[in-house]
């Protein structure tokens, strides 16, 4: 872990209206965000950089204590803390939510069925975005399937400002998942994500594509995927068939 702690200053003095640790947690969040500390980078050790932020090693610890809970950062045994990665566990366990009934959980093979660039007609996705009709946009329809069979439809909106360059090329032969895509390629870290789940009737097209039969009851499950400072950056609607698997969260009591 490296010792320098240069790019980070003392806590402004009028900052003291807030609780110290936060505007650590802010201090980090900025670096984080604005590439002094890029994905993979190991923070600084702890003394130097409580003593370039002026605070206690307890406050630092606070502050990191609430990054890693949020997925931001990682720490690994005897190596130290890091800024998060996208890699096939994170989104097997902070973004994946569908599991085998007998509680089997595993990465799905993604099968990309349709890409194009458009203006956005989708009233739904519009207000999740913060864009307005008629802004271009990409969309594209994927296909998951789990121990053999596909499970889950998913639709992507993604606004096309934020990914240009994006092909179907650099989608279908991209190497991880597609948040370690955005992240990677485009400078987009999705943090968080708000989804909202209902039972509906599978409409003809998503019927077909999970070989089920229309009108046969499914999960959807609407996600807004937000980058720092809550800003949308996908919205996606998961069809999920729910004969054998199940949409699985796990919540945890704040602290």
């Amino acid at each position: 872990m490296p010792d320098s702690a240069a790019p980070f200053r003392p806590i402004a003095p009028e900052a003291a209206g807030m609780p110290l640790y936060r505007v650590v947690k802010r201090a980090l969040l900025r670096a984080i965000e604005g590439g002094e500390l890029p994905p993979g980078e190991a923070l600084p050790a702890e003394p130097a950089l409580a003593g370039a932020f002026g605070v206690a090693i307890g406050t630092l610890r606070h502050a990191v204590d609430e990054l890693v809970a949020e997925h931001i950062l990682v720490r690994r045994q005897g190596r130290g803390t890091f800024v998060a990665t996208h890699d096939a566990d994170r989104f097997l366990f902070q973004f994946f939510h569908v599991e085998r009934s007998d509680g089997l959980r595993e990465v799905p093979l993604v099968e990309l069925l349709s890409f194009a660039r458009e203006r956005l007609d989708d009233e739904a996705a519009a207000t999740a975005l913060a864009l307005k009709a008629g802004e271009p946009v990409f969309r594209f329809e994927n296909r998951l399937h789990l121990q053999g069979r596909p499970v889950v439809h998913d639709q992507i909106t993604l606004p096309a400002l934020l990914f240009k360059g994006l092909t179907e090329k650099r989608l279908r032969e991209r190497p991880g998942t597609i948040y370690r895509l955005w992240q990677t390629d485009f400078g987009i870290t999705v943090v968080r994500a708000l989804e909202r789940a209902r039972a509906v009737a599978a409409e003809r097209h998503v019927a077909r594509v999970l070989g089920m039969a229309p009108g046969a009851p499914v999960m959807q499950v609407r996600r807004s995927a937000l980058t720092f400072g809550d800003k949308p950056v996908e919205y996606r609607v998961s069809t999920i068939h729910t004969a054998v698997h199940e949409y699985v969260q796990t919540l945890s009591r704040p602290a």
